[in-house]
């Protein structure tokens, strides 16, 4: 396909962001946009405006990386109304990741029944639960879940977070391929005081850790810069204004989802799956990246990491 390329530099009048674009023409007569910036609030809803937002940042690929990936699976209820475990596993499959984080995964009241069939992915995806629920009904903890391709669980935490709903994250050190972090899948409240309280929480969850750390979930936060709730987060956890469209799925507009990593460094290629059936299987669109295991490597050679 060729590309005639023209380069843009506009300015967002809510936010003041100057917003750098390239439009491309294809041979074929299709308008393509693509950001030659990390993507605000503000360039989210314009890219959402043209033929297809923004999926994806790239970053050159480094060996030795694995697939880290979050996703919402709305209790398994698509966005067509179906309820649907075996069409949100299928999603799952089509990630290939080697960890991750899901929330929803259980019903949120009465007995709080897990919703995925965990022995259909474990036998074709070769991912596993990384705790045991106390409730042996359910899958995860407050429907968070972390699975993992490989490793070795070291220790398990339970966080309950701050706010007025019922909010919780799941904390495992896991060990992969030689080296250890703390994997945290979380999902944040709806009202914005109770999600800074949460960051906050979290914060302090990993002060006394001083491996790499990953946080996926879904945030609920689509600000950036100042607006944000994430702001506690910094400067330790990264990239907080780097943001693609995960929700709703059928015309992702907000980032909703985020993939953050103590140090920032840690993470390349962040992308959001979109897919014929990641469009319908949730209303929310799963969010995959890479992590650089060799950084982690390196990191653990430093004395602060020691």
């Amino acid at each position: 396909m060729e590309l005639f390329l023209l380069h843009i530099v506009g300015q967002s009048t809510r936010f003041s962001l100057p917003c750098l674009w390239f439009l491309a023409v294809s041979s074929n007569g299709n308008l393509i946009c693509m950001l030659d910036q990390t993507p605000s609030l503000s360039t989210s809803f314009a890219a959402a405006c043209c033929r297809e937002p923004p999926t994806s940042i790239k970053a050159n690929r480094v060996p030795g990386s694995v697939t880290i990936a979050s996703y919402n699976v709305h209790k398994c209820v698509g966005t067509d109304g179906r309820f649907d475990p075996q069409r949100v596993g299928d999603v799952i499959r089509e990630l290939g990741a080697d960890i991750i984080a899901l929330q929803e995964v259980d019903e949120r009241t009465g007995r709080r029944q897990g919703l995925l069939d965990l022995k259909s992915l474990r036998r074709e995806t070769d991912l596993v639960s990384a705790h045991t629920p106390e409730n042996l009904g359910s899958h995860g903890w407050h429907g968070n879940l972390i699975l993992a391709r490989k490793g070795v669980v070291q220790a398990v935490s339970l966080v309950r977070l701050p706010g007025l709903e019922p909010r919780g994250a799941l904390i495992v050190d896991l060990e992969i391929e030689g080296v250890v972090l703390r994997v945290i899948a979380a999902h944040f409240g709806l009202l914005r005081r109770s999600r800074t309280k949460q960051a906050s929480a979290l914060l302090e969850a990993t002060r006394s850790f001083l491996r790499p750390t990953i946080l996926l979930g879904d945030l609920n936060e689509w600000r950036v810069h100042s607006r944000s709730s994430l702001l506690p987060l910094l400067p330790h956890f990264g990239p907080i204004h780097t943001v693609l469209p995960s929700f709703p799925s059928r015309f992702p507009l907000l980032a909703l989802d985020r993939i953050l990593a103590k140090p920032p460094s840690l993470i390349s290629n962040l992308e959001v799956h979109h897919t014929s059936l990641s469009r319908i299987a949730s209303d929310h669109l799963p969010i995959k990246a890479r992590l650089n295991l060799q950084g982690i490597r390196q990191l653990h050679l430093q004395p602060d990491y020691l």
